[in-house]
């Protein structure tokens, strides 16, 4: 991979729905080189899908999500990731890190509202072997999310000027 695919994969991470010709001129190659080289990262497993940039709150679907922090015993051999790949598996889990600090995982979790969440965590993520603690937080607002601003930016205003 070199500099010319990282500017790819950056284009494509702003607005993935821009095609080959498109980016060839942001990139200077042409439009066939730069096909073939996304086919080449999306072989590698490098591009791993594609996705829309939703935002939940003006669609109105009411969803509640979450960010639950655990403190986590690792298992010998294998440390957090088996505990990682059974918590990736339920479909409330959207995205899964291992972190430092004062707790090992995150999750950020959805659910119809704060019942459903709570309901999860006490029922599936806190009788887990080796979770020790939780921690809970309910999102509120989001601002930002991968990048793509949720909120429309006012455009500046011009202060008045004179002499």
């Amino acid at each position: 991979m070199d500099e010319k695919d990282i500017d790819i994969l950056r284009i494509l991470e702003e607005n993935s729905r821009l095609c080959a010709e498109e980016i060839a001129p942001m990139v200077s190659l042409d439009a066939c080189e730069v096909q073939e080289r996304i086919r080449a990262l999306e072989s590698a497993q490098v591009i791993r899908g594609y996705k829309t940039a939703i935002n939940w709150e003006r669609a109105g679907n009411g969803e509640v999500s979450a960010v639950i922090e655990l403190k986590v015993n690792p298992e010998r051999d294998y440390g957090y990731d088996r505990i990682a790949e059974r918590l990736s598996r339920f479909k409330q889990v959207r995205t899964l890190r291992l972190m430092t600090g004062t707790y090992d995982l995150q999750l950020l979790v959805t659910g119809k509202n704060m019942q459903e969440v709570s309901r999860f965590v006490s029922e599936h993520v806190a009788p887990m072997d080796r979770i020790r603690e939780t921690a809970t937080h309910i999102i509120m607002k989001s601002y930002k999310e991968n990048g793509n601003t949720l909120f429309e930016q006012q455009e500046s205003e011009r202060l008045p000027y004179s002499f």
